[in-house]
């Protein structure tokens, strides 16, 4: 069963749409969503969760259409985005309190379970959290309402390496026993290579790619080479660099021929996206 299953999404704003968005998530597995700033990503996760009214296309979540089953729906799903400030003078127990009667399935020992996981104290002001300290709060909610899709917009950002490493330590224990999808949109691409299974890249709007992750960067290679190496491959370029010793270029893996002499390499996730936002520089 499909836990996200997002077709034809259009969205249109004065300076910006979102074309054609479509990708799929199966259940039990963690999808990384990238793409530079300003390319779409919250936009899309706003309209999964309608909180942007699409001007056409559908979401279904668990197999139902969250535009007909928007309440029931959101019972199922838990939403943690980096940079949110809640009502910063409360005290994390009062806002729990407030919040969890909107859930039905409410689990009181699960969060209890979490915020000594988290080592967060309840007794705290959220003005007095740190960033990570938020994050993990809002984890801790979205994870106490026995949700079955998690929807994280830069959960990490902002948190130390160790305080990011427990965290992915943790998405990849949701998903264990297949129950729990998550998607997951970050800039921070090294994490979505420790704990990614899929990877779906957006660019202005448009899905380039979604994929299983080892194929998406598969799919491309890295070259570096002297200039008249260059000049032989510059057309089938998605973008390049030139330096003191030649130059590097991004190439679809279908575009290349691998008994050429110019040397190439699998590019990791930082790398494809630093190429194609070059692309787009380069065409403005």
């Amino acid at each position: 069963m499909l836990a996200l299953d997002i077709r034809n999404l259009n969205k249109k704003y004065p300076h910006f749409q979102l074309k054609d968005v479509s990708f799929q998530l199966e259940k039990g597995y963690i999808m990384g969503f990238i793409g530079a700033n300003g390319a779409g990503k919250t936009t899309t996760i706003k309209s999964i969760l309608n909180m942007v009214r699409m001007d056409s296309g559908e979401v279904h979540i668990l197999g139902k259409n969250i535009v007909e089953h928007e309440i029931e729906l959101k019972q199922e799903i838990g939403c943690a985005f980096g940079g949110v400030d809640f009502y910063t003078r409360s005290k994390m127990k009062t806002l729990t309190h407030v919040i969890k009667k909107f859930y039905k399935n409410w689990d009181d020992e699960t969060y209890y379970n979490y915020l000594r996981r988290f080592k967060l104290d309840e007794n705290k002001k959220i003005a007095e959290l740190s960033a990570g300290m938020k994050v993990k709060y809002n984890l801790a909610i979205a994870l106490s309402h026995g949700a079955k899709l998690l929807v994280l917009d830069e959960p990490t950002s902002g948190l130390d390496p160790a305080a990011r490493d427990d965290l992915l330590d943790i998405f990849q224990e949701l998903v264990l026993d297949g129950e729990i999808s998550i998607l997951f949109s970050t800039h921070i691409t090294s994490d979505l290579e420790k704990c990614a299974d899929f990877i779906t890249f957006i660019v202005n709007g448009q899905i380039i790619a979604s994929s299983e992750k080892n194929e998406f960067m598969e799919s491309y290679r890295l070259l570096s080479g002297n200039e008249s190496q260059l000049n032989r491959v510059k057309e089938r370029l998605i973008s390049y660099k030139i330096n003191s010793f030649g130059f590097t270029g991004l190439i679809h893996s279908r575009d290349f021929d691998s008994s050429s002499d110019i040397k190439a390499t699998t590019p990791n996730l930082e790398e494809i996206m630093i190429y194609f936002a070059k692309k787009e520089d380069m065409h403005v």
